[in-house]
Parts: C-alpha cells; structure tokens; sequence
C-alpha cells in the first residue's frame, strides 16, 4: 500500500502544481481582461471628446467663413 498512497501523493502533488499554475493563469487573465476594458473605456471617452472637439473645430471653421464674408462685404461697401 505505500506503493499506492505514494503515487496518489505524488498524482495529487502534480494536480496541486497544475491548480496553482491555472489559478497564476486565471489571475493575470483577470487582471489583463480589466486592463484592456480600461483601456477601451479610455479610448472610447477619448473618441466622444475627439468627435466633440471636431464638432466645435467644424462650427468654428463656419462662424470664421461668417466673419470673412462678412467683412469683405463691409469692405466693398467702403470702396467706391
């Protein structure tokens, strides 16, 4: 029977060394998957605010057309 318990030992000595390298794997994949939703919420947020800010460098680009139109306008009221 020492035969026996001593390959049982050794079986669940390998099944230990397997779970603790699964549950290493599991944790960094954890912490991986959390990285990256991070990273994505970043990016996504990052791409509300660069689609504002085109938004807002668009009606800024108009309002300027405005204004120059506006004042060649004015300044070819004052030529005569």
């Amino acid at each position: 029977m020492s035969t026996g318990s001593s390959a049982d030992a050794m079986y669940r000595d390998s099944v230990m060394n397997e779970l603790r390298q699964i549950e290493l794997a599991v944790i960094n994949g954890e912490r991986q998957l959390a990285e990256q939703e991070a990273l994505l919420v970043s990016l996504k947020n990052e791409n509300r605010y660069m689609v504002k800010a085109q938004a807002e460098l668009e009606m800024m680009r108009e309002n300027q057309l405005r204004y120059e139109q506006d004042r060649q306008r004015l300044l070819s009221i004052l030529q005569p």
